[in-house]
């Protein structure tokens, strides 16, 4: 009959594991799972998980091939070599599950580039390791020899660590005609009760011994044992009778220590000490139940002692027995269930695996961040956990094919010159009344790449330099800036070649390619040229490089570095000196010459000034300071000599001015002598004029076309201020003043020449084609600014 017994539960216990396989893999189509029994020795060999998950083994360190999270993976070690599964410890079924009669090692497998998570399940099987044992070694009963025939006693149950099969399958009474082994009916537990079957007759004997040895399914069979003695005592003929023969209480988890759980309540129709009774916890196979409850033995109040948690243990079974104070002791026992309901006292628990600290800024929408899975210890209502994401544009959860399980994905196209870093809030909430929620803050820090070229302030740039320069000086520092970091910031300078034709100065130009300092290799000159372009590039060294180039215009300012040049009088052989003859008998204001020079400078810096340095006699000529004409002051006397030397001296405006000197010798002849001497004169004149003229036309067409506009634009805006009533001076001393502008053009800038004004108008010195300016003198000259326009 225990044979039959044996295999029936042997097959309910397979047909038990094939529907929980096939549920697991109804639900988990990509689960893993592997058997191996208890007690082997360590680095036993599970499992080539690379070669069932179909993973390539030279892959699998690169890839960091691992098992992650959960307390119980310390059991287990994965070979990053060939991807073997081994037990890293002996591994011990009783001490990892206890008494679940199913013991399953969930273990979850991660691998990287790309990532991928996959669940293993090790079954742990039984073996009959373990031998059933009692609580005590022995068991002391006392009955009256009173004791009415089916009396039971309950006896203490053996309790085996092994499951199933392994575990206590039958108990085993040694021969004695006055007792018999029994079982409470339909009690999973099995717990063993001595059973009266004969009258006790303590006259015959006093005491009876028995062994009871339990005995578990193994092959072979483990047994243990436990001596019973017991003693036969006078009559004491009514047992204690409880009021309910089991007890049923429910009770929410976390009940304050201390509260009255159910009073149990036994009668005994004796008087006197055989009618007291006293209460008493019968032995239980849960350990626990000691640790959380305790019986009042007078009241048979029993109260919570120590912490109630349903996540532990839903239900409680506990045996109370009442028992008399007659001699001998009767005793009775009931059940007490006491079950615990469920509250939402867990607050989900997140886990992230995998997670990208440092994601690319140029990460497509999509992209996998971390692998997040959420859990809660309570049941029901309160172990349904909803996720969600702090306010975030740029990141979303997906829902993963297992059961909270979360991908944290970019949604929108990041940018780290906008938002370098992140924290990303996850929430989860249970459902429980009230609901119950953890957060965690995932930090995410965006990392550059080159998604920027170097940008110029400004562009174009105008650059303004005076003449003259010393070479290999800096004239210019460009900067750049960059909006990414690192090397992708990192920008190096050029100048971009020209092509050598005309006003491609990038051949005399160099720039520091480090700093931007632009460095002059030449002199420049104004009357050279005025105005040229050159274009720099500024290049970042990321991978592809990007650059940005600006271009900068150049506008070479006038220094006063031209001397003044005489155009009459000057030789044949080159000496600027003329001889003039003029009749003795000229009127005062007579034309005895005029001195014509210009300046190759603009502005001030041409702007000439006629003076007479030296002259024989003061009172008999006189010179236009601004034209350069020298005409006779009086009427000439017998007294005054024939001959009469003038030197004129001619300076311009500068701040440090130049000059050139021209010698005048006029000669003084009687009028007959003068008109013997007139045809013959003129025609010299007239040569004279004519290679004078010649030359003038040479030199004005070196002048710019622009200078012509500037003194036209000089001439319309004077202004002057009434003339003093001689306007031949021997001395520079005319203190008029000039307001003035002046407009000119160099390359595609145009620009104006601020003065004061002059009270005499500017004049062109006659015969010189225009481009002769005097000015008044320096001493009444305002600043001049030059502007842009």
């Amino acid at each position: 009959m225990g044979g039959k017994e044996q295999r029936r539960r042997s097959v309910y216990w397979w047909i038990i594991r094939v529907f929980s396989l096939l549920f697991c893999f109804e639900h988990v189509s990509a689960q893993i799972r592997y058997s191996i029994q208890e007690g082997l020795k360590e680095e036993f060999t599970v499992g080539n998980l690379a070669k069932d998950l179909g993973l390539d083994v030279s892959t699998l360190k690169e890839r960091r091939f691992r098992i992650v999270s959960g307390s119980k993976d310390s059991l287990f070690q994965v070979n990053q070599n060939n991807g073997v599964l081994s037990a890293s410890s002996n591994i011990d079924r009783e001490e990892l599950c206890e008494d679940n009669v199913a013991c399953l090692i969930n273990l979850k497998i991660v691998v990287e580039n790309p990532l991928e998570i996959h669940y293993v399940a090790v079954e742990i099987t039984d073996i009959n390791d373990n031998s059933p044992s009692f609580p005590e070694r022995e068991q002391h009963f006392e009955m009256g020899e009173q004791t009415a025939l089916g009396t039971r006693l309950q006896m203490h149950a053996a309790r085996d660590p092994d499951t199933g099969m392994y575990s206590v399958r039958a108990y085993k009474l040694s021969r004695d005609d006055s007792f018999e082994i029994d079982f409470r009916k339909n009690d999973e537990d099995k717990i063993p009760f001595l059973v009266l079957k004969k009258p006790l007759d303590r006259e015959s004997k006093k005491e009876h011994r028995l062994i009871l040895t339990a005995v578990d399914g193994g092959n072979p069979p483990k047994s243990g044992s436990m001596n019973i003695s017991i003693t036969v005592l006078d009559t004491n003929d009514n047992r204690p009778i409880f009021s309910q023969a089991t007890y049923s209480v429910t009770i929410q988890e976390n009940t304050a220590i201390g509260t009255i759980v159910v009073k149990v309540n036994a009668t005994d129709l004796d008087e006197g000490l055989n009618g007291d009774i006293e209460y008493a916890l019968g032995k239980t196979l849960k350990r626990k139940v000691y640790d959380i409850f305790q019986l009042d033995k007078m009241t048979g109040e029993i109260s919570v002692k120590g912490e109630v948690d349903f996540e532990d243990t839903e239900v409680f079974k506990l045996d109370v027995q009442a028992t008399d104070k007659g001699q001998p002791p009767l005793a009775a026992e009931s059940r007490v269930i006491i079950k615990i309901q469920d509250v939402n006292d867990n607050e989900p628990e997140i886990e992230v695996t995998s997670l990208l600290n440092l994601v690319p800024e140029d990460s497509k929408p999509g992209t996998v961040i971390a692998l997040i899975s959420v859990a809660d210890k309570d049941s029901g209502p309160n172990g349904k956990i909803t996720v969600s994401l702090s306010e975030n544009v740029h990141f979303e959860l997906k829902p993963s094919i297992q059961d909270n399980m979360y991908s944290l994905v970019t949604k929108a196209l990041l940018d780290r010159e906008v938002t370098s870093f992140y924290d990303i809030t996850i929430t989860a909430s249970d459902l429980g009344h009230p609901p119950l929620s953890t957060s965690k803050v995932l930090k995410v820090q965006i990392s550059d790449v080159n998604d920027n070229a170097p940008k110029f302030p400004q562009n174009p740039l105008e650059l303004y330099i005076m003449e003259n320069n010393a070479p290999g000086t800096s004239i210019l520092s460009v900067s750049a800036t960059d909006k990414d970091l690192n090397e992708n910031a990192a920008i190096t300078y050029n100048l971009v070649r020209g092509d050598g034709l005309q006003n491609d100065m990038s051949a005399f130009l160099n720039v520091n390619s480090d700093n931007g300092n632009i460095y002059a290799l030449k002199s420049f000159d104004f009357e050279t040229m005025k105005t040229f372009q050159f274009h720099v590039v500024a290049t970042d060294s990321g991978t592809p490089p990007l650059s940005s180039n600006v271009t900068v215009n150049v506008y070479i300012l006038d220094q006063n570095d031209n001397t003044p040049v005489i155009l009459y009088p000057i030789n044949n052989n080159g000496s600027v000196e003329c001889v003039e003859e003029i009749p003795r008998n000229v009127n005062p204001g007579h034309l005895v010459s005029k001195v014509r020079a210009y300046d190759a400078d603009i502005g001030y810096n041409g702007w000439l000034l006629f003076s007479i340095q030296e002259v024989t006699d003061h009172t008999l000529f006189g010179l236009d300071r601004y034209t350069g004409q020298v005409r006779t002051l009086r009427s000439f006397t017998e007294t005054d000599e024939a001959q009469h030397k003038i030197i004129i001296l001619i300076k311009d405006n500068g701040n440090t001015s130049l000059s050139a000197t021209a010698t005048v010798i006029v000669h003084v002849v009687e009028p007959k002598e003068a008109f013997a001497a007139s045809n013959p004169k003129n025609t010299v004149t007239n040569e004279d004029e004519t290679n004078v003229t010649f030359y003038l036309i040479i030199t004005l067409g070196s002048v710019s076309s622009l200078f012509m506009i500037s003194i036209i634009v000089l001439i319309v805006m004077q202004c002057s201020k009434p003339t003093d009533s001689s306007k031949y001076l021997q001395e520079t001393n005319y203190d008029g003043t000039l307001c003035h502008s002046i407009q000119y053009r160099s390359g595609d800038k145009r620009y104006m020449l601020v003065g004061p004004r002059m009270s005499i108008g500017s004049t062109i010195v006659p015969g010189s084609n225009g481009n002769t300016l005097v000015v008044p003198d320096r001493r009444r000259r305002a600043s001049v600014e030059v502007r842009s326009v």
